[in-house]
């Protein structure tokens, strides 16, 4: 692991989600930039003192000159946004599978380069885009890819917070600095810190991908530098549209995500505060309610795999991490063995959707802070 110490934002989460299958196991890690925080949470994590390092470059080569069946397998990065790129470039080159936190890199141009890099390589890369790893959005995709919900004709997606509604970065001492900080944080703020999560969102559940974009980015709090507030307008490749919210100054919320998807047929709604019902809203009958959970004959295979709590108990945000993590710790060892990868286990958000991620922020930044508030084309390259 590179980050996640002691004093980190995320980190426990990833631990704790890898661990979970008992798939993977923590062997060692450069904690924090601080050597000291690094040392005292690898000893908190109960590792060796010679597998606990100063510096990633330290760790990938001296990890790199360690026998097979010795050596880390790969390596997770839960760093601020600019420590993404070079590690995650040095760990493919030594031979070393990636996960890596969402978004994949500090701009588009890393983005680009890591998937280069990533193709040349042929090793695996993750992104944990936690969201469309619940079962109830694993049910959502599959019921509208076979058509349940007829023509899709439009897409709302929400995402709420409200830890910024004042400026705590100025306080120190908290993760709002450096997300506050485009030097290390990237061009967007909010828009690249939850935007990207529910523009991810809709991409996953439809199987369609935003073509255009008409954006509107503020900065509500007087005197920040990156946006905290952002709203657009969608246009998607299969003909409908959408409409995008995420802020982080909606003050009193917490992580309010929900998704709505509206067909000729029907509508199909998630909340993330009830994650284990999807809503599907029909125009002649009463709104009925899908539970997720035991495995039920009436949802997919694609949920059923991803289900690991008895029914009523419901699948939270660690659970979630962890079913990416044990997709594509399968992955790997299937692709380590010469096997045959299953469809389940390649259902991971991978480095295209990272250069898609940073595809929407660039776009997003582009129309949102235009003079005139018109269609952009999304930002290919």
């Amino acid at each position: 692991m590179i980050g996640g110490g002691s004093d980190a934002f995320i980190g426990a989460i990833h631990r704790r989600a890898a661990l979970m299958e008992n798939q993977i196991e923590l062997v060692c890690g450069c904690f924090s930039i601080n050597p000291e925080i690094s040392l005292s949470s690898g000893r908190s994590y109960y590792l060796p003192d010679n597998r606990i390092y100063s510096t990633w470059q330290e760790m990938i080569q001296a990890e790199a000159s360690l026998p097979q069946g010795e050596r880390m397998d790969f390596v997770t990065i839960v760093t601020p946004n600019r420590f993404h790129y070079a590690p995650a470039v040095a760990a493919l080159e030594a031979g070393f599978d990636v996960v890596i936190d969402k978004p994949m890199t500090l701009t588009l141009d890393e983005a680009l380069s890591l998937r280069e890099k990533v193709y040349q390589t042929g090793r695996t890369l993750a992104l944990t885009h936690v969201y469309s790893a619940y079962p109830a959005i694993k049910e959502a995709r599959e019921r509208i890819a076979r058509g349940e919900l007829g023509e899709v004709r439009r897409v709302f997606v929400e995402y709420s917070q409200g830890w910024l509604s004042e400026r705590i970065e100025l306080k120190g001492g908290n993760n709002a600095v450096w997300r506050n900080d485009p030097k290390q944080a990237g061009k967007g703020g909010c828009v690249g810190d939850i935007g990207t999560h529910a523009w991810h969102l809709t991409e996953y559940v439809t199987g369609a991908k935003v073509t255009e974009v008409c954006a509107d980015l503020l900065r509500v709090v007087e005197g920040r530098v990156v946006d905290d507030d952002a709203c657009a307008f969608l246009r998607y490749d299969a003909g409908f549209t959408g409409l995008l919210q995420a802020s982080q100054v909606a003050t009193g919320e917490e992580n309010n995500i929900r998704l709505r998807v509206y067909g000729s047929k029907c509508g199909i709604e998630w909340w993330q505060q009830q994650p284990n019902t999807l809503y599907i809203k029909w125009p002649d009958r009463p709104t009925e309610e899908v539970r997720v959970g035991n495995g039920h004959a009436y949802l997919s295979d694609m949920a059923r795999w991803n289900i690991r709590t008895p029914g009523g108990h419901p699948e939270g945000f660690i659970e979630a991490f962890a079913n990416i993590y044990r997709n594509f710790a399968m992955t790997v060892r299937a692709k380590a063995a010469g096997e045959e990868l299953q469809p389940e286990w390649l259902d991971f958000p991978t480095v295209e959707d990272g250069v898609r991620g940073l595809q929407f922020v660039e776009t997003m930044v582009q129309a949102g802070y235009c003079a005139e508030q018109k269609w952009h084309k999304w930002v290919e390259k």
